[in-house]
């Protein structure tokens, strides 16, 4: 049986890992110890790269494009659904929810950082459970289950974006063709879209798709406190609301924070995967500000009755085509960044230890091609049948987003420090804190399945599914 090295990592294009400077005494077989307590310093060795002679280089981001494409990932679809939201809620919770939520998901990414720093060849939760796993016989099946967890919410996410694609095309065509006509136009673009290799290309985008939302969001903020276009009635400080409905805002919150499975797959392409705190900066800042101005402002002039998505808030249709135009950018690239993690994920688990992950060969080609195609085929079926864009978001978040966001950067916190959980101070805060993470993604799976279920059954808008009706 041959002994594995660190020069054999699970890693893209040639990305090298080195085993700890520390001696921890194990013989390491096949990158497992002989001991199931010793660390683990060498990676599962399923996708070996060669070293020379590779055409694509994966490890091109620097820290502040890397936060720039994250910010595009991020701050999309979820700020649209924060005014309605804030609605539903009152100003106080709506205002208290977003900072809360905003402070777990920062602490919550700083700790998969650590976790791809101690296992550098980390690109995935699948890796990360496999990581967990292998320490008791199971690193095999943790991979498979988190690993195409993860791909099975990023395509969920592709299908909000292709859903909210179809919502701008008929606002922008007065809803003049079939619904499921825009569906595969946008299956067209985003595939398009998708078709290089590395993230490199997404990072150009990505300004793009920042200024977009950003300018789209900042229009609706001026038309309505102009206009006034909707509002109805006075502005709640705070409100009493069944549970099913105050859990579905709750949820819409979480998923607007929801961009931590694709962290792994953005810090696997630094240049300076060290400088992962700096790029996280740079998102949380301006995510959290941006939540906050859009929700409170747009609600504050439109009223109770805001819509989500809270583009349509605008009264005039001209301004609304206008603001949905500008926005169509963000829809499209911050898909599209979900889709190259998704499809790169299930690429390499195809192609691994193979010269088709790095050089540009024939099969490599059609193998990617093929697979981007295909999960945007999928995106398109789950879009046309989850027609409500807060019913899916509310899904999405509470079958995975909840685990990834929250739920398993606690467990991951809870598997590095395992037997110095209390060893002072320091420790103790840190088990409190990520077993509030764990905590928070376990309520908001389970109940948030709930309050999402019962918010499909007792939908009364008359979207239907596969229907060429208009869904804006």
């Amino acid at each position: 049986m041959a002994t594995m090295t660190a020069e054999s990592p699970n890693t893209l294009a040639g990305e090298k890992t080195s085993a700890s400077s520390e001696n921890f005494g194990d013989k390491k077989l096949h990158g497992k110890t002989e001991s199931p307590n010793a660390p683990i310093t060498e990676a599962e060795p399923s996708f070996t790269q060669e070293g020379d002679g590779l055409d694509i280089n994966y490890r091109t981001l620097t820290w502040w494009q890397a936060g720039i494409i994250m910010i595009a990932e991020t701050v999309s679809l979820g700020i649209l659904s924060l005014p309605a939201v804030v609605a539903n809620l009152g100003l106080a919770p709506g205002i208290a929810l977003i900072v809360l939520m905003g402070i777990l998901s920062s602490y919550s990414g700083l700790v998969l950082g650590d976790f791809r720093r101690k296992y550098p060849w980390v690109q995935s939760f699948g890796d990360a459970g496999e990581v967990m796993g292998r320490t008791i016989g199971m690193g095999r099946f943790f991979q498979e289950l988190l690993g195409w967890a993860q791909t099975t919410f990023q395509i969920f996410v592709m299908g909000s974006h292709l859903l909210t694609w179809t919502i701008c095309l008929n606002t922008l065509s007065d809803s003049s063709t079939c619904t499921i006509v825009w569906a595969f136009v946008g299956l067209a673009v985003f595939w398009v879209l998708n078709t290089p290799r590395t993230l490199k290309y997404a990072s150009y985008m990505s300004f793009g798709s920042f200024f977009s939302i950003f300018t789209a969001v900042m229009m609706t903020v001026i038309d309505v406190a102009i206009e006034r276009p909707i509002g109805s009635g006075s502005i709640d400080v705070s409100r009493q609301i069944g549970f099913t409905s105050a859990f579905l805002s709750v949820t819409n919150i979480a998923v607007a924070f929801s961009g931590h499975s694709c962290f792994f797959g953005v810090i696997s392409e630094f240049k300076k995967p060290e400088e992962w705190p700096k790029a996280l900066a740079l998102l949380q800042i301006c995510d959290t500000t941006i939540y906050l101005v859009a929700a409170v402002v747009i609600y504050f002039y439109v009223g109770p009755d805001v819509p989500s998505p809270a583009l349509t808030a605008a009264g005039s249709l001209q301004i609304r085509k206008a603001i949905w135009g500008i926005a169509m950018p963000t829809i499209v690239i911050a898909g599209v960044i979900y889709g190259h993690i998704a499809a790169k994920y299930i690429f390499v688990r195809v192609f691994g230890g193979t010269k088709h992950i790095a050089k540009r060969t024939k099969l490599g080609a059609v193998g990617w091609f093929g697979i981007t195609i295909t999960v945007w085929f999928i995106a398109l079926v789950i879009a046309e049948s989850i027609p409500v864009f807060s019913n899916l978001l509310g899904l999405v978040c509470a079958l995975f987003a909840s685990w990834f966001s929250y739920g398993l950067p606690g467990i991951l916190w809870l598997f590095m420090n395992k037997g110095e959980w209390f060893k002072n101070g320091k420790r103790i805060a840190g088990f409190c804190a990520n077993m509030g993470l764990f905590l928070t993604g376990f309520i908001l799976c389970i109940m948030g399945l709930w309050s999402s279920g019962e918010a499909m059954a007792a939908d009364t808008t008359g979207a239907e599914p596969w229907s060429c009706k208009s869904n804006v």
